[in-house]
């Protein structure tokens, strides 16, 4: 099978398409031939080698949408199935980005019904990503939170989530943005700087660290993206971030939010697996409302 990977670190230059041997599912695990995968930020970070690896072969990818191939024992899934998962690892010989993943059968979920293979692709990491964050914050009813990146992936789920746990969200995105953070569920929106000490909650999809902060009341929370990266506590804010973890479980609530048509699921280009590094210089480039998707 083909498989996206890179030898060393540096710009979308190393990412390579290469042939490897079809994987096999162990117990409890299952293979998916793949649909469509999304392309993260993530996968630039490993890439740019942020999260090490020097000296391996490393496989990119964490979201699948596909048909499972191959089952091993211990597993309630079948052949056929239609499923989204999300392949956990920083450091791994082969990702998502492949023709064929073998996951852990509890990182999956059935696939939404009625969303194609590239939009249901986009919802694994992202939207686990902005769920457990929330929970790192565990909001009371009424709670002021600000999600900075609104517009994004993370910060478009964690807006549509909170919403609709009562919780008075404002959006901080550019200006431009406005209308469509509003049509997700924020209340209020933010251009450029917050009020500081405005929000009992700060969940910082934007990743801008200790300005974000600076936002949270005393004795609030702040909630970053980045495992291990967040801002030490000041005034009594507690901070923490957000490690995602593959939850098969969760991931069927959140697609059942996508069935009920209370998450949105967006693309912003599809791309050919062996065209996976031009996938990487449009990421690169910026300025993307949904994800790059790479399709075998």
């Amino acid at each position: 099978m083909r498989a996206v990977v890179v030898r060393s670190f540096g710009g979308p230059e190393v990412v390579e398409v290469v042939e490897r041997e079809l994987p096999e599912p162990g117990a409890r695990q299952v293979r998916i031939k793949v649909a469509a995968a999304g392309l993260n930020p993530v996968d630039a970070g490993v890439r740019a080698g942020g999260f090490g690896g020097a000296g391996k072969e490393i496989g990119l990818g964490w979201d699948v949408a596909g048909i499972v191939d191959a089952t091993g024992v211990a597993t309630a899934w079948a052949v056929g199935d239609e499923v989204v998962a999300l392949d956990h690892g920083m450091v791994k010989p082969l990702g998502t980005h492949a023709e064929y993943v073998v996951v852990d059968a509890a990182a999956v979920a059935k696939a939404p019904a009625g969303v194609d293979a590239a939009h249901a692709a986009t919802l694994p990491l992202n939207a686990l990503t902005a769920a457990q964050a929330l929970d790192l914050l565990d909001p009371e009813p009424g709670a002021s939170l600000l999600v900075t990146g609104a517009a994004g992936a993370v910060g478009g789920y964690a807006v549509q989530l909170a919403a609709r746990r009562g919780i008075a969200v404002t959006g901080l995105a550019r200006e431009g943005d406005e209308e469509f953070v509003r049509s997700l569920g924020a209340a209020g929106f933010v251009a450029g700087e917050a009020a500081p000490g405005g929000f009992d909650l700060v969940l910082d999809a934007a990743v801008l660290g200790e300005p974000a902060l600076a936002w949270a009341r005393d004795g609030g929370a702040y909630a970053g993206v980045i495992p291990r990266a967040e801002p030490a506590s000041v005034r009594g804010v507690r901070t923490s971030a957000v490690e995602v973890a593959a939850d098969g479980a969760r991931l069927a609530e959140l697609v059942r939010l996508v069935e009920e048509g209370a998450l949105s699921l967006r693309v912003a280009e599809v791309v050919a697996l062996a065209d996976a590094a031009k996938a990487h210089v449009r990421l690169a480039e910026g300025g993307l409302r949904g994800r790059v998707v790479l399709v075998p």
